[in-house]
């Protein structure tokens, strides 16, 4: 049996950085997201992970869509590991008192409903059959899942709920010997980010992260490695920062 791991939002940014880890560890790849596989950033992320990783296609919120991706995902064999990692952001920052339902559900549709139901279809997989492999489900959630923001609390919300949602599929599948985790990243440089560099530059500088940078997608990278592979298999329903210090709680 094959390591082989699905990655939403695996072509770029976290996603990415954290492909590239699994690929040194020898996982076959399956990346999934709702670009086309012709956009600019899946080619260029497809050129960076070996050859042979797939690419499909996938709204997150889309949930008549899902027995059709884990097909796809599984055509080669079963899955031993998920990284839950697309979301999307709130559609426009902005005060808390202003915030519309549209970007409200769009945050709970994909960051918490569709993922919620994408974990459960590859947790059933996986339960259904044994392994000799260590089996994974990673979640990348956010320090906001912990660490409030008015002008994107949609946001903060779905990660919230996301981070509860974690420690519920931990408890189901730790008698499976299936780990799950939850990564809450700081301030990565990535696509969703680029639009407030400026503002994060200023406050980096500032001290607001104590290891004074931006984070980067191989930071995330690094974190996951031990975790898909057993070497941290008793921690399993573990929340982890990676956030270069941010979330620490300072005085």
């Amino acid at each position: 049996m094959t390591l082989r791991a699905l990655i939403t939002g695996g072509q770029q940014g976290i996603g990415l950085g954290i492909a590239e880890a699994l690929a040194a560890e020898g996982f076959e790849l399956v990346l999934a997201s709702e670009q086309p596989e012709t956009a600019a950033p899946v080619r260029a992320g497809l050129e960076r992970l070996p050859a042979g990783t797939r690419y499909i296609r996938h709204d997150l919120s889309d949930l008549a869509a899902i027995p059709a991706l884990m097909a796809a995902a599984e055509e080669a064999g079963p899955l031993t590991t998920l990284i839950s990692n697309a979301g999307v952001p709130a559609m426009q920052r902005g005060d808390l008192l202003d915030m519309t339902p549209e970007s409200f559900d769009r945050c709970m549709a994909v960051n918490l409903r569709g993922t919620f139901f994408l974990a459960q279809a590859v947790a059933r997989s996986m339960a259904a059959r044994q392994s000799r492999h260590y089996r994974s489900l990673i979640f990348v959630t956010s320090v906001s899942a912990e660490l409030a923001s008015p002008d994107r609390a949609e946001y903060c919300i779905s990660k919230a709920g996301a981070a509860m949602m974690v420690r519920n599929f931990a408890l189901r599948l730790a008698p499976l010997e299936i780990g799950v985790f939850e990564l809450r990243p700081g301030i990565i440089a990535t696509q969703m980010t680029a639009g407030v560099r400026d503002r994060y530059d200023a406050r980096i500088a500032e001290g607001l992260v104590p290891a004074n940078r931006w984070g980067a997608p191989a930071d995330i990278g690094a974190v996951v490695a031990p975790l898909v592979t057993g070497r941290m298999a008793f921690a399993t329903g573990a929340a982890i920062p990676v956030d270069g210090g941010l979330s620490i709680p300072r005085l």
